[in-house]
């Protein structure tokens, strides 16, 4: 365990696991203590997303432990000091000391965060009770999801280094699903999942697997978590998951060198509470198609072409036809020393469909074809089948895998 500061009002230490380890002492101890878990659980009532978050707190030892805010920040202007606090004024707290020595970088999210609230004053103690919304303005809630999953080597593929996942989170634990299938939402989860491996020899089919099996060993350990805290901490919980998976793959590619420059995309949909949390990074994709809207694409793709579409100095015909469109600049493994992978959330509603899919599908398939497969699909074929399907009659020089589901 690290001693990140040793004074006589406190000893901060930061273990193993990344958490910080508090320890008050010295003068009013018992009141400082008191004073930074309120303010701590007061923002995150308030939702605010650039401080540490409170995961326990002991009155009896004066201890309590937070997430990781980063490093100390050595030199920023003091215009964006004073506009940092100023933000954190805006959720209903003044820092007692606004300077630049209680500010952290955190490089998981490239945010500026602020830390240490022993003598923070909530400005607001009465904060207003929220209004019920109208019912009559709110979108019904979600009852089941239906889904379908696919994957095809393709017409000149020997093997498949595609792979997904379909499974299902309760009290009771985790369990597989079918290809295809419908449940039920109340007290489950669903973990929707698609990885295109990469690699010499088969290692590339290991990749996307060592992925999968990460997902179902990590994951199932959050679904005790209040919708509060969960909401608080998902993009660090995938965040962690994708780096995890990462060491993993630059740990095998160092001492097998049949795993030399293994790697993987993945891109990830948890389902909880009528809400997605999505992770992702490579060139696999997820798609958000709203009910009686247009589909968007919601992943990035990480390739410079990918930035260059986004910039909007390529279209999709010139983004496909690009022959730099397949260099992936960020995936898991493969020697990328950097990882930022993009997390996120989004609402969703009955008639609400997503789709994950591997660049298989999207070398085969336009936006508009991805799109029809989903809301002309036949009674015969479910919609994943139908996409990967079509796809391989249009190309097939990849693997092809897909993953739809709606919620109705």
């Amino acid at each position: 365990m690290h001693e990140a500061k040793n004074t006589q009002r406190a000893l901060v230490r930061i273990g193993f696991d990344g958490k910080v380890r508090k320890q008050f002492r010295g003068p009013k101890a018992q009141e400082r203590f008191a004073n930074e878990v309120r303010v701590l659980k007061y923002l995150e009532d308030r939702k605010c997303p650039f401080v540490p978050r409170l995961l326990d707190a002991n009155a009896e030892t004066l201890e309590m432990v937070t997430t990781n805010c980063g490093a100390r920040v050595q030199h920023i202007g003091d215009e964006r000091v004073q506009e940092i606090f100023s933000e954190l004024e805006e959720f209903g707290v003044r820092h007692d000391d606004p300077f630049l020595r209680n500010i952290t970088y955190r490089a998981a999210d490239g945010r500026f965060c602020v830390i240490d609230f022993e003598f923070a004053e909530i400005l607001d103690q009465d904060v207003p009770a929220r209004v019920p919304d109208d019912p009559a303005t709110v979108s019904p809630a979600a009852q089941q999801l239906r889904w379908s999953g696919m994957t095809h080597p393709g017409r000149f593929r020997p093997n498949n280094e595609d792979a997904f996942l379909a499974m299902i989170l309760d009290r009771r634990g985790i369990r597989y699903l079918g290809k295809t299938g419908a449940s039920l939402i109340e007290d489950v989860d669903f973990i929707f999942a698609v990885s295109d491996g990469m690699g010499g020899e088969r290692s590339g089919e290991f990749a996307s697997r060592i992925s999968m099996e990460k997902i179902t060993l990590q994951l199932p350990k959050q679904f005790g978590l209040s919708d509060e805290r969960f909401s608080a901490y998902s993009n660090d919980v995938l965040i962690e998951l994708f780096t995890s998976i990462h060491q993993d793959m630059l740990k095998l590619g160092r001492s097998d060198a049949n795993c030399l420059d293994m790697g993987a995309t993945l891109t990830l949909a948890w389902f909880h509470r009528n809400r997605v949390y999505f992770g992702h990074i490579g060139d696999s994709r997820l798609y958000y198609l709203p009910a009686g809207s247009e589909m968007r694409q919601i992943t990035e793709d990480h390739t410079h072409v990918g930035w260059l579409r986004r910039s909007g100095k390529l279209n999709e015909r010139q983004a496909r036809m690009h022959p730099r469109k397949n260099v992936l600049t960020q995936a898991l493994g493969a020697g990328h020393r950097y990882l930022n992978p993009q997390v996120g959330v989004l609402d969703y509603h009955p008639g609400d469909q997503f789709i994950l899919c591997s660049d298989g599908v999207t070398e085969g398939l336009w936006d508009r074809g991805i799109e029809a497969c989903v809301r002309d699909g036949s009674d015969d074929t479910s919609p994943a089948q139908q996409m990967v399907d079509s796809a391989i009659e249009e190309s097939g020089r990849d693997n092809a895998t897909a993953v739809v589901v709606e919620a109705r």
